[in-house]
């Protein structure tokens, strides 16, 4: 089994963050957000606790806690706070995790470093998620342009929203990426929601035999 996956999008607010806390509860393993832009509202480590069904301590505390609902590196600007991108190494776990980036490859981490960089040189495998509304296509291959160019593996697609079935299927034919099931948006979302979805539109071993 796959013990450490990263989960990233192709842009911002696509529902990620549900989809690693669906992922994280199906997989029994732990959860861990690096860093987090954006402290006001709920944050995603407490969606996923809400969510994902985990017991006590398997949502790993963040690296890098900003105030600012921004791209990391100006969150952490505003907060005269510097992220060091060492400080960003993978946990040694006693079981799978599920690690998620923030908004989409390209965000910068630093005036150095983008997110893209810190998943080439961790060398985990990816699972890249993607609307299926429009402008995805252009999205969604540009970003498997991006992990393919830094040779980061990637295990597949998972789509978020309503089917639209042509869009994925050009998505797919056009990358060669398989597709790993597709999560509506859920109404309740609930704990109980979340996995009956996951169950029915993700296949658990493929995504945790890897790439």
């Amino acid at each position: 089994m796959t013990k450490r996956i990263v989960i990233a999008g192709t842009d911002t607010g696509i529902g990620k963050t549900v989809f690693s806390a669906g992922l994280a509860g199906l997989l029994d393993g732990f959860y861990w957000k690096p860093v987090q832009s954006g402290l006001d509202e709920e944050t995603d480590s407490e969606v996923v606790e809400r969510l994902a069904g985990l017991p006590t301590g398997r949502v790993l505390p963040e690296v890098y806690r900003l105030k600012e609902p921004l791209s990391p590196h100006r969150s952490a600007e505003l907060d005269g706070v510097a992220i060091d991108v060492a400080k960003l190494s993978l946990p040694d776990l006693p079981g799978p995790i599920v690690i998620e980036g923030a908004g989409g490859l390209m965000v910068p981490l630093n005036r150095q470093k983008k997110f893209i960089d810190i998943f080439a040189q961790w060398r985990m495998p990816v699972i890249l998620c993607a609307r299926t509304t429009l402008g995805t296509i252009n999205h969604t291959l540009l970003s498997i342009e991006a992990l393919r160019a830094r040779s980061i593996p990637l295990i597949g697609i998972a789509f978020i929203g309503d089917e639209v079935a042509d869009t994925q299927r050009t998505i797919v034919e056009f990358s060669g990426v398989r597709q790993l099931g597709r999560l509506p948006h859920l109404d309740p979302l609930t704990s109980g929601t979340l996995r009956e979805a996951m169950v029915a539109g993700f296949d658990l071993t493929a995504i945790a035999g890897g790439e």
